[in-house]
């Protein structure tokens, strides 16, 4: 699942997937604004056809989050 997600931020980022960690906050470490943020997650959603609300992105800050957030849901 890691490698999956990681790729898909890798593009949505347009940066290397090799910066890409587990534990890799999207803000500090992948330079991601709010708005990059939001579109990755609605791009995740129609990938894994899962929803995230309002109250559960707030709770995403690192690239681990999006993983368990998407396990816990399929």
């Amino acid at each position: 699942m890691f490698e999956k997600v990681r790729q898909m931020i890798a593009e949505h980022l347009s940066i290397s997937a090799d910066k890409i960690k587990p534990e890799s906050d999207f803000i500090t470490d992948l330079e991601a604004d709010s708005l990059d943020i939001v579109e990755m997650l609605i791009s995740l959603e129609d990938s894994f056809g899962i929803e995230f609300e309002d109250s559960e992105m707030i709770d995403i800050k690192t690239v681990q989050d999006v993983v368990n957030f998407i396990e816990n849901r399929k």
